[in-house]
């Protein structure tokens, strides 16, 4: 006799009270992706800046809800105890949307990433994101494909995302074209520069501008009613508090020579070469990594609180 065992779907994800009461009350929520505190920030630096994060976005006037698959099951807001396991878990999986009905389908846990983040969010009623950089165009995308599956993902779901661009890394002109391919908003906050994650400034141009978080939230507001997908808010660190432009620009040269030369390729080349910048920047470059996350994410607190408190 077959098993009448069924899976949870995506689609049940676990709110946490805080996260289903503010929901519930028309209260400004901001949602975090959790593959920064799995896989990006080293243990056990990683716990006490999930803690940051989630008291920037507190401080912004808005409710944290991380968002991770536990045991098969997505969660929308984290007790203490689960991001205590995110963070502790060496061999926690790191789940795209590509990769959620398989983890959801065998039980498995993992830490979301930028595109599973905003799918998850969008489905629970989250109309804002915060999180560091977003995955773009690599270098050589004309010969290898690799392009991260944030693009399209955030193409085809409606949400603020506040992001400190993408890694210079990348290929930047290229990404910012895929996004305008995509009918994806960008603006920067109160510049027309698109940052470059360390640094404020990628190089590259952006075509629109918001001067406070009132107005992020009207634009998005507008892009909701009008059409599907993300409006992009490019947060730069202030100029101050960026990593040296010069240290950043030798350094990935030379890490991406290095990362040819080991043959590496894929997703190999971005853990490859942020391991050169931090060992060369004497780990300057987490420094900054986590200062840019908690600006944005007090930022999306404030864009939550004002998009909360305008008509629907």
């Amino acid at each position: 006799m077959p098993s009448t065992h069924r899976s949870p779907s995506p689609s049940t994800a676990v709110l946490s009270p805080e996260v289903a009461d503010a929901l519930a009350g028309g209260r400004p929520v901001v949602a975090l992706e959790s593959t920064l505190l799995a896989h990006g920030l080293p243990r056990p630096e990683n716990r006490r800046a999930a803690d940051q994060i989630e008291d920037a976005v507190r401080a912004g006037g808005a409710v944290p809800a991380t968002i991770a698959v536990m045991d098969g099951v997505p969660h929308v807001g984290l007790t203490a105890a689960e991001v205590d396991r995110l963070c502790a878990d060496p061999e926690l999986a790191k789940l795209g949307v590509r990769d959620l009905p398989i983890a959801v389908a065998q039980g498995r846990s993992g830490a979301t990433t930028v595109s599973s983040t905003a799918l998850l969010a969008a489905r629970a009623g989250i109309g804002v994101f915060a999180t560091g950089g977003l995955g773009g165009v690599h270098r050589h995308a004309a010969d290898t494909f690799d392009e991260s599956a944030d693009l399209v993902a955030l193409a085809r779901t409606s949400l603020v995302v506040v992001c400190a661009g993408v890694k210079s890394i990348l290929d930047v002109p290229a990404t910012l074209e895929r996004l305008e391919s995509l009918s994806v908003s960008v603006v920067g906050y109160r510049t027309h520069r698109f940052p470059g994650f360390y640094v404020a400034d990628s190089g590259s141009p952006v075509d629109w501008s918001v001067a406070s978080a009132a107005e992020a939230a009207r634009v998005f507001a507008a892009r909701r009613e009008l059409a599907p997908g993300a409006v992009v808010v490019a947060n730069p660190l202030p100029v101050d508090q960026q990593l040296d432009p010069a240290l950043h620009d030798r350094v990935i040269a030379d890490a991406l020579a290095a990362a040819d030369a080991a043959g590496a390729r894929g997703k190999d080349v971005t853990p490859f070469v942020l391991g050169h910048l931090h060992a060369a920047s004497g780990g300057a470059s987490l420094e900054v990594n986590v200062r840019l996350v908690l600006r944005n994410a007090e930022l999306a607190g404030q864009i939550a609180a004002e998009l909360a408190a305008l008509p629907r």
